[in-house]
């Protein structure tokens, strides 16, 4: 199979190295001289050593490199189910001064009331002439504290001590700006992760996956969990007369920025993903030890939950591992893709999710797109606003509100 071979100095860096540190007893390299040498397995280069020189061999390619993420990294998981049920309970009242018809939904995914269950929250522009393409979003918190609107239903989410509480008086954490989008033409929707499935070892128990067998070594862990779910709101969204279901874009910052990468891997309705420092077993290489390792995800006292068991085999030596970062992001093509990263974020490796975008370039150059070109990371607050684009703010770990802004610029530019 043919490599790719990197060094630690093959590219200079707009980020500061730190002293090291030790996380779960692990160490932590924060020096990027420090950070090793490493090859990268090839996109284009078929399990069996041929060439991938087109889209018809491509696509037998991405078959091969999606049955590896299912194996050894997110696990494999249930298809959609045949019936589904959706309560929209909302059915499209004036919001946010007018500006907007807001939905509400219910999305059962079993057969009983009481049983696991997701929240959509919809809205799309109020003067729109016709179906409208989205944004959706993965979010930490219930709809409620989304966005600032009244006549959002009251939800619940899972606190530090894993119980199901009503969201405290006051918490805005992970806000959402709506109107920006919809005076653009755009919808926007959120849910919240916690519904889908909580995000804490021993959650299994009280979501979507206790529907379901006690998960194999190569089945999902949370991460294909939340995935399943935002494929199960875009079934809702498929019916909605407002949305254009083939232009929704989905969007998540931290564990959901990794979670989004493989929803839209998985699931190639979507047509854009913009993915918000996603780090460490999303975009950021894993083969490159800088900042977080897939030992520090899957430490006992920390992730293995978010993960197939399988991933574990590779803690020690991910560059035995036939899968990387790269690759994760080339499953994406050619649809359009945007990371978005900090500066400051050094846990989640900023300059190794632009490595392995550069890595991913050729994919989307095969399949007739634009895609990020230039050797040196991009200093903060410029973007690279290619199909397969890179933005890092001036800052840390996460979005700033101006990171808005620009999946609003992308948005325009590749969702019309």
């Amino acid at each position: 199979m043919k490599l790719f071979l990197f060094t630690a100095v093959a590219l200079s860096a707009q980020i500061a190295d730190y002293p090291a540190d030790m996380v779960a007893g692990i160490p932590v390299n924060y020096t990027d001289a420090a950070a090793g040498a490493y090859t990268l397995p090839d996109p284009l280069t078929m399990a069996n050593g041929k060439p991938v020189r087109d889209a018809k061999a491509w696509a037998k390619r991405r078959i091969e490199i999606l049955h590896l993420f299912e194996e050894l990294q997110f696990g494999r998981t249930p298809p959609a189910p045949k019936k589904i049920r959706f309560d929209v309970f909302d059915k499209g009242t004036p919001a946010l001064n007018g500006k907007a018809l807001r939905k509400q939904v219910t999305i059962y995914f079993g057969p009983n009331n009481d049983g696991p269950k997701m929240d959509l929250l919809v809205y799309t522009p109020a003067n729109a002439n016709g179906p409208v393409p989205l944004l959706l979003n993965a979010g930490f918190s219930a709809n409620s504290a989304a966005v600032e609107d009244p006549g959002i239903r009251p939800g619940l989410i899972w606190n530090r001590e894993k119980q199901h509480v009503p969201v405290p008086p006051g918490r805005g954490f992970g806000r959402i700006k709506v109107e920006p989008f919809l005076d653009a033409g755009f919808g926007v929707a959120t849910v919240y992760y916690g519904d889908i499935d909580p995000d804490f070892n021993g959650g299994i128990n009280h979501g979507v996956r206790s529907l379901f067998p006690a998960p194999k070594p190569d089945e999902w862990g949370t991460i294909s969990a939340w995935a399943w779910g935002l494929s199960r709101a875009l079934d809702y969204l498929e019916t909605d007369k407002h949305v254009n279901a083939k232009k929704v874009a989905v969007t998540g910052v931290s564990r959901l920025g990794k979670t989004v990468l493989w929803t839209g891997a998985h699931d190639p309705r979507f047509a854009m993903v913009i993915a918000s420092c996603s780090g460490e077993g999303g975009a950021a290489l894993s083969r490159r030890n800088y900042g977080e390792t897939v030992a520090h995800l899957t430490a006992p006292t920390r992730y293995p939950y978010q993960f197939a068991q399988n991933y574990s085999k590779y803690a020690e030596n991910p560059g035995a591992s036939p899968i990387d970062a790269h690759m994760l992001i080339s499953l994406i093509a050619p649809r359009p893709l945007l990371l978005q990263t900090g500066n400051t974020d050094k846990w989640s490796d900023p300059k190794g999710e632009y490595l392995a975008a550069l890595a991913a370039a050729p994919v989307y150059r095969l399949l007739g797109q634009t895609a990020l070109a230039a050797k040196d990371v991009p200093p903060a607050g410029e973007t690279v606003m290619t199909t397969l684009g890179y933005h890092m703010h001036a800052g840390g770990h996460g979005m700033v509100p101006a990171d808005w802004d620009v999946f609003l610029k992308f948005m325009k530019a590749y969702l019309r």
